[in-house]
């Protein structure tokens, strides 16, 4: 008997439809003789509509009240699926992130997860139960409920995956699988067979929203292999791994970009040892995730300091570090929000000379400026007007030959309203291929 951890995404579990359909698909997958653990985030756009009814009371909610608002959405999935397998006659039961004994630490809005009791649903397996965990979501040292951030129903199927001793973690989405870049950018966009842990990593850090970049860590360090594959058809996927020597004679694996990055400049910062490090003190105190850093050369003892922040944290980035302007006797504090980063990623550059010339090459032929650069050993990235930033993926994409030979040319449905269509007529669903007998 094999052990399936599965999870479906907002978009996959959008309706009373969509319901039905995925839980025949778990139905299939049980029959066929496998324990099923399934994880499941919102409907659609329940977390966006429930921050912005929030926002309309409170422009700058309390966080602990964001996290236990936002956590009823996922718990009403696992409600709701629970009761769609009990239609279909199927053995069920629908647990909280606390029930399935996930414990974070005592951060709101991006926990992490500490630990994990998976006794409870270890006992809900043995008896022939289908166990459906509400992700994104765990219980603090406070007893508070803690939520994991994006994408964070992700890392708890991954998190449960590890626990658990799974065959496989299967993240089921609106998807087929990951693509070299952005399939409603680039039509002619690719789907991987396969792509290792660390460049799944660097693109999901990047911007690729088809895993959470902490999900990916997690299958890493603890060895869970990830199989990304569409819940509205049954297809392969793309499986995430080890890397292994095939995968590096790809020198580019995909091409990213993120349009929800700002740039913050410290203008007229003096120039003395230990600045820097007061800035962003301050900036990891407040779980201010900084990305790209630029300092400009000193002139007089004086020079700009420039990083970039996710957008949906310029007002906490703001709100830290307009009273530490007038300590270091800066002369200002700017933000720029029309800013994307791009990125092209793939562990074939370790081995691979001049992709950086022919990236800044091919961006400055379609007279798009660089503002700022960063690299690590399988990845370059440019901040970019957001403008630019779909024109700089396709021509990336061309140039480094990424496409399919015979590109469609309508790109996928959007998630949301066409997914939730696509629930009306669902093809078969097969159940997962047995892996090894589990004792």
């Amino acid at each position: 008997m094999a052990l399936f951890v599965q999870k479906y995404g907002g978009s996959s579990v959008a309706d009373a439809e969509c319901m039905r359909r995925v839980a025949g698909r778990i139905r299939d997958a049980r029959r066929a003789g496998n324990q099923v653990v399934v994880v499941v985030s919102a409907m659609g756009d329940t977390t966006d509509e429930l921050i912005a009814l929030a926002k309309q009371v409170n422009p700058e909610p309390n966080e602990r009240e964001i996290d236990s608002l936002m956590a009823t959405g996922e718990m009403a999935s696992s409600a709701i699926l629970t009761m769609a397998l009990h239609a279909l006659g199927v053995k069920a039961i629908s647990m909280t992130g606390q029930q399935a004994g996930i414990r974070v630490d005592a951060t709101h809005l991006k926990a992490k997860i500490q630990a994990i009791n998976p006794k409870r649903i270890q006992r809900h397996l043995e008896q022939g139960y289908v166990v459906v965990v509400a992700g994104f979501q765990g219980m603090n040292p406070s007893e508070d409920i803690a939520t994991l951030g994006r994408g964070g129903s992700d890392t708890t199927a991954v998190a449960l995956a590890a626990a658990l001793k799974a065959d496989r973690c299967q993240i089921l989405k609106d998807v087929d699988g990951v693509f070299t870049a952005n399939p409603r950018v680039v039509p002619e966009a690719r789907k991987l067979d396969e792509i290792a842990y660390e460049e799944m990593l660097e693109l999901a850090s990047c911007g690729a929203e088809v895993l959470q970049s902490r999900a990916v860590e997690y299958a890493k360090n603890y060895g869970v292999v990830l199989e990304v594959m569409s819940s509205f058809e049954v297809k392969p996927g793309t499986l995430v791994r080890e890397e292994n020597k095939q995968m590096e004679k790809m020198i580019i694996r995909g091409i990213a970009a993120d349009k929800n990055q700002a740039k913050a400049t410290l203008v007229g910062v003096p120039d003395q040892p230990g600045v820097a490090a007061r800035i962003f003190k301050a900036l990891a105190n407040a779980n201010i995730n900084v990305d790209m850093i630029v300092q400009n050369v000193s002139a007089a003892g004086i020079t700009d300091l420039s990083f970039t922040v996710p957008e949906d944290e310029i007002a906490k980035t703001r709100r830290v570090m307009e009273p530490l302007v007038k300590d270091i006797q800066a002369a200002g504090l700017r933000f720029n929000e029309s800013i994307a980063k791009v990125s092209i990623v793939g562990v074939g550059m370790r081995s691979h000379s001049g992709v950086a010339y022919k990236m800044f090459d091919i961006l400055a032929a379609n007279k798009i400026n660089i503002e700022m650069i960063t690299t690590s050993e399988i990845k370059i990235s440019v901040v970019i007007r957001d403008t630019d930033a779909d024109q700089a993926v396709r021509a990336l994409h061309a140039a480094f030959g990424l496409g399919r030979k015979s590109a469609k040319k309508a790109a996928p449905k959007k998630a949301g309203k066409a997914s939730a269509k696509a629930c009306k007529s669902p093809k078969k669903a097969k159940a997962p291929a047995k892996a090894r007998q589990r004792k």
